[in-house]
């Protein structure tokens, strides 16, 4: 089973579209690539993420999507997965989500796993998305940003994934919103040296604006899979 798990330092760190971007990437490799929601909340019907990352990828929905198996767990109320689903008196099984996943593995050779915020959001009361990742041990890619208050939560992102020995394949550096040039220069080095400190590939692969979802380019995200036969 070849999947990857897609988190960002935060909410809104931009991991739709970088989730979006991989596939499209991927695609081009000549790789069958499929992307999966964790849990999606905040919407209704089908999950809002999940359109993004096929406008981007320039398909239309498909009977993954439409049948629910690229993400289980939909909840109105914006808000953590635990308190979204706990307002609709709901539970997120963790063993649906992995057998979800499971099930596209079986028909492509790639799944990207989106998952909701960061490292340290809530299930369920009891399960924290990093218990999940542990359990599981996808390879962790990273989106961080150069914006002020980024580098504490990405470090301590890396190291919460070194202490639960999650691996990681890299960062993705979003460069939208366009910070201050001196700050994005400076964190895309501590975000290096984060890396190499906790033992992680040095890998950082810039993603820059993209005005247009359905017109977007490729980016070589090459260097975040070397090394594991998925070139």
């Amino acid at each position: 089973m070849s999947v990857y798990f897609i988190s960002g330092i935060d909410t809104a760190a931009g991991k739709s579209v970088a989730a979006g971007m991989l596939a499209k990437y991927l695609i081009s490799t000549g790789k069958k690539v499929i992307t999966q929601k964790l849990v999606q909340t905040g919407c209704e019907g089908i999950s809002e993420d999940i359109q993004t990352h096929r406008t981007i990828m320039g398909l239309p929905l498909l009977p993954e999507d439409t049948s629910g198996l690229t993400c289980s767990y939909i909840f109105k109320f914006p808000a953590s997965p635990h308190l979204a689903a706990g307002l609709e008196k709901r539970t997120v099984d963790p063993a649906v989500i992995s057998a979800a996943t499971s099930r596209l593995a079986e028909i492509y050779d790639i799944v990207l796993l989106e998952g909701a915020g960061g490292l340290s959001v809530p299930l369920t009361p009891d399960v924290l998305t990093a218990d999940y990742l542990e359990q599981k041990q996808y390879p962790l890619i990273l989106v961080c940003s150069g914006r002020l208050g980024s580098i504490n939560h990405a470090l301590l992102s890396l190291e919460t994934a070194r202490h639960r020995n999650i691996p990681v394949a890299g960062i993705i550096y979003n460069l939208f919103p366009a910070a201050d040039p001196v700050i994005t220069a400076d964190t895309r080095q501590v975000l290096r040296r984060g890396l190499k400190r906790f033992g992680y590939p040095e890998s950082i692969v810039d993603m820059p604006a993209i005005p247009d979802l359905n017109n977007a380019g490729i980016i070589d995200f090459s260097t975040l899979f070397k090394g594991d036969g998925n070139e």
